[in-house]
């Protein structure tokens, strides 16, 4: 009988260092990562964090696939277990609500859009455009399988539908960092419901 197989010590120290710069990164953003901080954090020389990670850009970018995966089993991996329609695409919008929840006040994903959305096109900015429009092309996949049992009317677009959604969840993370989660998550679910029961049949 196989014995499970375990990391490599490369492997878990790599993830020992994407989980120090993911807790740093939630501070300070992608931007404000350093590598003389991440290197105390875990007891590591420069020179040693840079033998896993070339430069700080390929630790960024590791970092923030890291980071979409986490958010990914966060999100998904609970809302698939809802049948597909109305409950699954709830179940994705409440387990997205949670995340908000933990992390409104330093989400590097939300931190990256904000620091990146008005540069010169490089690999940083490609990176975060490709995280949100994956992201945003799982909310479109579980409306259209919504549409497709008839919880949705047919004549529903999958893409505005995900657009307003989208817009709504930012307005959670953007209050609730300001005023507090609990009132604002109220809001946001009354203009989710509102939302999703004007596209009812």
């Amino acid at each position: 009988m196989m014995s499970p197989a375990t990391p490599s010590k490369g492997a878990a120290t790599r993830e020992l260092i994407l989980d120090h710069a993911y807790e740093l990164a939630r501070q300070d953003g992608l931007e404000g990562l350093s590598i003389g901080a991440l290197a105390l954090g875990v007891g590591m020389s420069k020179s040693g964090v840079f033998a896993h990670f070339g430069s700080r850009e390929e630790l960024q970018l590791a970092l923030l696939d890291a980071t979409t995966q986490r958010f990914l089993d966060f999100v998904i991996r609970p809302a698939v277990k809802q049948p597909r329609g109305l409950k699954r695409l709830r179940a994705i919008l409440e387990g997205w609500s949670e995340w908000i929840r933990i992390h409104y006040n330093g989400c590097v994903l939300i931190s990256a859009v904000v620091e990146y959305d008005g540069r010169e096109d490089g690999p940083l900015r490609t990176r975060v455009k490709e995280q949100q429009f994956g992201w945003r092309n799982e909310v479109v996949r579980a409306i259209r399988q919504t549409i497709e049992v008839g919880d949705l009317r047919a004549d529903t677009d999958p893409v505005q539908l995900a657009f307003e959604l989208y817009a709504v969840m930012l307005g959670l993370h953007h209050d609730a960092s300001l005023f507090g989660f609990d009132e604002t998550h109220q809001r946001t679910w009354a203009a989710i419901d509102r939302l999703l029961a004007s596209y009812q049949p």
